[in-house]
Formats: C-alpha cells, structure tokens, sequence
C-alpha cells in the first residue's frame, strides 16, 4: 500500500519527510527543485515499493496515475491556493 500526501509548500514536504524518516516510515519528497529525470525515478521507486510514501506539492494537479497508491492525504485543504480560490470550493 502507497500513500499520496499532498502539502501547500515545499518547506512543509521537506519537513514531513524528515518527520516520517524519524519515525522509520520509508518516505520521499518530489517538487519542483527535483530535476524531472530525478522524478521519473521516484515515482518508478513508489510504484516498485522502494518506500511507501510520497510528499509533495501539486502531486494530484498534474494528473499523475500510480495504482498502486491507496490513500491521498491533502494537509491544509481548507487553506486558500490547494482547493479554494476566492469564490469557493474548486472541485478536483
């Protein structure tokens, strides 16, 4: 089983990462700072079971398709810029 957490900030998946690494949970970042080949590779290593969570920002905007993933976690959904704009509740 995979898990998809969702953060608003690339400080926030850096240090949800680093928390679940204390906790021995086997973990990954992937954002915008991580080259695009380098991210190829991380998804691969989710889907082959390398480790078991993936932490990122825009995770679920940019259409990624990975069956093996079970549970989406999206921390801070009520705050505006993930699932809100001005006018209200986008749906995704």
């Amino acid at each position: 089983e995979r898990t998809f957490i969702t953060t608003l900030t690339k400080k926030m998946a850096e240090d949800l990462t680093d928390y679940f690494k204390e906790m021995g949970v086997k973990v990954k970042y992937m954002h915008s700072d991580i080259k695009t080949l380098e991210r190829t590779e991380i998804i691969r290593d989710l889907r082959l079971g390398v480790f078991d969570v993936l932490v990122g920002i825009n995770l679920l905007r940019e259409g990624i398709d990975v069956p093996e993933v079970s549970l989406v976690a999206i921390l801070d959904a009520d705050k505006e810029g993930f699932l809100r704009n001005e006018r209200g509740l986008l749906q995704t």
